[in-house]
């Protein structure tokens, strides 16, 4: 119990704190938005860069690990989209965001750290495999399906090359391909960039959080509480489970990696969720609400997760 706290509760205070910074009159709801362009812009393109120029490639290629964990990212996501459109009545650009909720873990800030402390330094690579999969395939997913959200153009090649010149152009999605690309050649990263991303991409998650706090001064609590607790159930309960069973049993792996799989499941949904929402400007308060949300409860259903894959076991 005690890492859990240790790791979930700083994580739920810097949202709070932002969000009586913003309550007191300290900062102002333009605030949120500046410091949301400085993490989508700068920051965590360092931090995502940073961390894919430094994967071993060779080492991360866990084929049965890739298959299970994906694959139950994959299945909740298509459900996530589809539930979303038909069910809540959202665009494809906010199903996107839906389903990037229900997926995406806080997996730098919280799976890691939960992950090493839990099971040790062995557990840090099946952690940054998980991770890898969040940043590259989840974040990159959900720009696509966003940027053909919000087109209006009718003709469907011009819709299409509307998409890959947007893609092009954004760093959640840039900065991973770059540093996937860096960690193909082989080269260990100069000390003064692996120094000056290293300091701005240390930044991204806590600037991230503070800005949730920040957005959420005056915003209605009761709005879409059916639509946040579906989210909540996915990311907390759903997405654990299938992926237990993908890694136990359809594609097993050793004991170790499972755990870590299952608990990189387990996280509550990352900042890098409202970082997108907001920077799109399309389903914003649902995602910092969810965040919020299930950040709390994340205490009392990763404790479940120890119960049955107790720490050093």
């Amino acid at each position: 119990m005690e890492p859990i706290i240790n790791i979930v509760l700083p994580v739920f205070a810097i949202v709070a704190a932002g969000y009586l910074c913003g309550a007191r009159g300290l900062l102002g709801e333009d605030s949120s938005v500046a410091l949301n362009r400085f993490v989508y812009w700068v920051a965590l393109p360092a931090m995502l860069f940073r961390a894919m120029a430094t994967v071993d490639l060779e080492r991360v290629y866990n084929p049965d690990f890739i298959l299970g964990f994906l694959g139950a990212v994959l299945l909740i996501g298509i459900v996530a989209v589809v539930a979303a459109r038909l069910l809540f009545r959202r665009s494809l650009a906010e199903a996107a965001i839906h389903a990037m909720n229900g997926v995406y873990g806080n997996s730098g800030y919280m799976g890691i750290p939960l992950a090493i402390t839990a099971y040790g330094e062995a557990a840090a690579l099946p952690a940054i495999v998980a991770t890898v999969i969040n940043t590259a395939l989840v974040v990159g997913t959900a720009i696509i399906l966003i940027e053909f959200g919000t087109q209006r153009g009718s003709n469907p090649l011009r819709v299409m090359g509307n998409v890959v010149s947007a893609m092009g152009r954004n760093p959640m999605l840039v900065a991973p391909m770059l540093g996937l690309c860096w960690a193909a050649v082989g080269y260990d990263l100069p000390v003064p960039v692996e120094s000056f991303t290293g300091i701005l991409g240390a930044a991204a998650g806590p600037c991230a959080l503070f800005a949730i706090g920040l957005f959420m001064v005056g915003k209605p609590r009761s709005e879409g509480r059916v639509e946040v607790s579906v989210m909540t159930l996915t990311k907390l309960l759903a997405q654990p489970l299938l992926t237990a069973v993908m890694v136990l049993m359809l594609f097993p792996v050793g004991e170790l990696w499972a755990k870590v799989a299952i608990l990189m499941a387990a996280l509550p949904t990352g900042a890098g969720s409202f970082v997108l929402a907001q920077a799109y400007g399309v389903y914003v308060l649902r995602t910092s609400s969810v965040i919020l949300t299930s950040t709390v409860l994340s205490v009392a259903t990763i404790s479940v997760f120890f119960i049955f894959f107790p720490p050093g076991g």
